[in-house]
């Protein structure tokens, strides 16, 4: 007999069904890590393409390949972009073996379908990071006769991946929440476990209730970790600033204080 309280109803959830939310929730992270991270992959190769410099001076043939190159990454911005996730999981994995007689693994198009939303995003939260940095180093990187790729990855990109950083958190908490929407092609994530469960035991509100405060662990413990990463990056709070030039003048050195040394009086 089924307990009657609302709490007595989660007990035994989490008796019967413990094992296959965890597995849900094991499979909904799998997929969202290695989808950002490939979505990221993407988003950086699609983002340098859209900032590929072209000078009038160019050949008409690099003028032409740059420009086409341009136009198909827009197109496919555009296109992920605007259509929702559900669709193009539908699209993508009945659509392959409709059109084109391939079938794909329920697996791989969770996987493809997250890594190339989660491009489309970032392709433009690359763009503008690339272009946030400011122009004078990609001048001054030119000038040591830096190619567009050697620039980018020495001097542009180590300073822009700062800049992106909260949005790449961003898109992977978004992929713990939208990788629900797989379970219209058959995976296994969290959502498709908890209809399972809902469906045998008639609980939804509290099946639902558990299935929320899962979902909720998991984003509240990846913002954590990735704000831990950010300020990593960021480096320590108290630093050397040299005012003058330190071969000449070692006297030239200013300790920025940190807040130990202002409670100290120093």
């Amino acid at each position: 007999m089924l307990p009657e309280t609302f709490w007595g109803r989660i007990q035994y959830l989490l008796q019967q069904y413990g094992s296959s939310f965890l597995s849900g929730a094991g499979n909904t992270m799998i997929i969202a890590i290695v989808g950002t991270f490939l979505g990221c992959l993407i988003g950086f190769i699609v983002g340098i393409i859209q900032t590929i410099p072209v000078d009038k001076r160019d050949s008409a043939v690099k003028k032409t390949l740059v420009g086409f190159l341009k136009f198909i990454m827009a197109c496919y911005v555009e296109f992920f972009r605007g259509t929702p996730m559900m669709v193009q999981a539908m699209f993508i994995y009945y659509g392959s073996a409709y059109l084109f007689n391939i079938n794909m693994s329920m697996w791989f198009a969770a996987f493809f379908v997250v890594s190339i939303n989660t491009g489309a995003y970032m392709a433009e939260t690359v763009r503008g990071g690339i272009l946030s940095v400011d122009e004078g180093q990609t001048e001054a990187a030119k000038a040591i006769g830096m190619t567009h790729v050697q620039t980018m990855m020495n001097v542009i990109l180590p300073q822009a991946l700062r800049n992106i950083m909260p949005q790449i958190g961003n898109n992977l908490i978004i992929n713990i929440k939208d990788s629900c929407v797989l379970s219209v092609i058959g995976v296994a994530e969290l959502l498709y476990k908890t209809k399972a469960a809902a469906g045998a035991l008639y609980m939804n509100f509290e099946t639902y209730t558990i299935t929320m405060v899962m979902y909720f662990i998991m984003t509240f413990a990846c913002s954590r970790l990735l704000r831990l990463w950010e300020k990593k990056m960021d480096g320590a709070d108290n630093f050397d600033l040299a005012t003058t030039d330190t071969l000449a003048y070692t006297s030239g050195m200013y300790r920025y204080p940190d807040d130990r040394d202002k409670k100290e009086g120093v």
